[in-house]
């Protein structure tokens, strides 16, 4: 019979203590032993398992407004997670609603096989009010953009108004440097 403390060459076997530590250790019970760890922690993987088939497509993960008075911009916009495999090529849009009233702004991102998370963002928006529930509509399309696969409706509120923005920017260029525009002299 051939044991393993007869194909490791590294240790003294004079040591009764690992003599009789390695001594019945074969390579069929080692295969046995791990098979039946392996099948344990399989059945456990399974029973405790997620299934795929409950959860949305995307999970959004965050958002909300972003007020950058520096640049005189208000937009809105969120983050959004891939659950489930998705078609190379499928389409992420939202309608962001206007805060000013107009038409909905509407944005577009492809899924592609690089990652699993989005973001997605209105262009500049006027006229948020605090407190005030902005709709969001998420909707996921095919690869065509014909055939629709999840809607979800999200609403985001600001805390704050827009009128802290100021009509000019308050800097210029990518140096943040003042916008002689904005500065009159005393």
């Amino acid at each position: 019979m051939l044991y393993c403390r007869d194909l490791y060459l590294g240790r003294d076997w004079r040591n009764p203590m690992l003599k009789r530590i390695f001594a019945g250790f074969t390579f069929f019970r080692m295969a046995v032993t791990l098979s039946a760890l392996a099948l344990v922690l399989i059945a456990y993987g399974w029973i405790t398992g997620e299934d795929l088939a409950d959860k949305p497509y995307l999970a959004v993960t965050g958002g909300g407004f972003i007020f950058n008075y520096r640049v005189s911009e208000a937009f809105y916009g969120f983050s959004v997670k891939v659950q489930k495999p998705l078609e190379v090529g499928s389409i992420i849009e939202a309608r962001f609603e206007d805060p000013a009233g107009g038409k909905p702004f509407i944005q577009q991102v492809r899924v592609n096989a690089r990652t699993t998370n989005y973001s997605l963002r209105s262009p500049g928006v006027r006229g948020v009010k605090a407190d005030v529930p902005y709709e969001v509509v998420i909707s996921l399309y095919d690869y065509t953009g014909k055939t629709l696969i999840e809607k979800q409706v999200r609403h985001f509120k600001s805390s704050i108004d827009s009128t802290i923005v100021p009509d000019e920017p308050l800097t210029v260029g990518p140096g943040y440097h003042r916008n002689p525009e904005s500065f009159q002299p005393n």
